[in-house]
């Protein structure tokens, strides 16, 4: 108890005597100075006294870790939808390099008061990131969801999209095509989502006779340049004529590089994105790509949440969604280097 009044008044910066008065509920404390005591509790990971809990603030903190990227701005629109046809209002927090973490906005979500926190694309997804703010929410019993995919260890319930189906779809439809040539554009390499892909099209391609080798394999950032820089590489180091990417910024990137190599997309590489994000069958060529169920999996979300708010025995399982691929103008048969050399 002393260790936890003295962090506290640090906190606040008042005396030790002063949070006392606040959590015995006596007189003399100015209702700014009870309030501030009150945030501090909550930001340090201290329970309140039961007289002071109070009703939550029908809140729900959405965690994304960028806007850029369409398909987070798409999942948040599905989220909030649904969460305010619940009576809950959400409050936005994207994550900023070298700005505000995913801990920070922990933070401060826990001083609002919250109901819940949806975290998408965040740390729970990296093994090498810490995880030390989710078991923070876990000892204070507040409820949280996870989408796609979580590091081993942790016990939350999840809402994925199948990655290892969506690798499967995207290398058997190049396979028809004539393509045993594949190079992969993963994300880093502790991103659980990567992982779950790498793997896949590793057996996958035992099973078919593919070979991934380390020249076929690149793990980059999740942007339009890392992507450019990727399939670069790929063109210069292997004879790859096509490139599975794990998202559709970074297949546009590839795109970019084929390009810019003298190649074009389909005719010499063909290129599959994964999301199905906004404007993708507005690019040129229009991008064959893994559609992922947002509307479905949102809505699921919300569901996990609300039972978890609602006190139910709610599920720590992780309950993973089926991707669709979409054929477009991104993707046709194979040519081999020596036919492109003809023409």
């Amino acid at each position: 108890m002393s260790r936890r009044l003295a962090e506290v008044a640090r906190k606040v910066g008042v005396s030790e005597a002063t949070v006392s008065r606040v959590l015995n509920e006596k007189p003399g404390v100015s209702e700014t100075t009870r309030n501030a005591v009150l945030t501090a509790l909550d930001v340090l990971g201290y329970e309140r006294p039961s007289s002071l809990r109070g009703e939550r603030a029908r809140l729900v903190g959405l965690v994304l870790p960028e806007l850029q990227n369409p398909i987070f701005p798409a999942f948040a629109e599905v989220v909030s939808g649904a969460l305010a046809q619940n009576g809950y209002t959400p409050v936005l927090c994207t994550q900023t390099t070298g700005g505000i973490s995913e801990a920070d906005y922990v933070d401060l979500l826990l001083s609002q008061r919250v109901s819940g926190v949806v975290f998408s694309g965040g740390a729970y997804a990296e093994t090498d990131a810490s995880h030390e703010h989710y078991d923070r929410l876990t000892e204070l019993g507040l409820p949280f969801v996870f989408v796609n995919a979580l590091a081993e260890g942790l016990d939350v319930a999840t809402v994925s999209c199948d990655d290892a189906v969506a690798m499967e779809q995207a290398l058997v439809h190049l396979h028809q095509l004539g393509h045993t040539q594949i190079g992969l554009i993963l994300g880093p390499k502790d991103h659980v989502p990567s992982q779950r892909k790498y793997q896949a099209a590793l057996r996958w391609g035992a099973a078919n006779g593919v070979d991934f080798n380390g020249n076929r394999v690149i793990h980059s950032l999740y942007s339009l340049e890392a992507g450019q820089v990727a399939a670069t590489r790929l063109l210069q180091k292997t004879d790859a004529t096509a490139f599975v990417c794990a998202s559709d910024l970074l297949a546009l990137g590839a795109i970019r590089a084929v390009r810019r190599a003298g190649l074009s997309v389909p005719a010499d590489v063909s290129v599959v994105g994964y999301d199905d994000s906004a404007l993708m069958n507005a690019v040129e060529p229009p991008l064959t790509t893994i559609r992922q169920p947002i509307e479905t999996m949102g809505r699921m979300v919300v569901e996990l949440l609300l039972r978890q708010i609602g006190e139910d025995s709610a599920t720590r399982d992780e309950f993973l969604f089926e991707p669709e691929l979409v054929v477009r103008g991104s993707t046709a048969p194979m040519r081999t280097r020596s036919a492109r050399k003809r023409e």
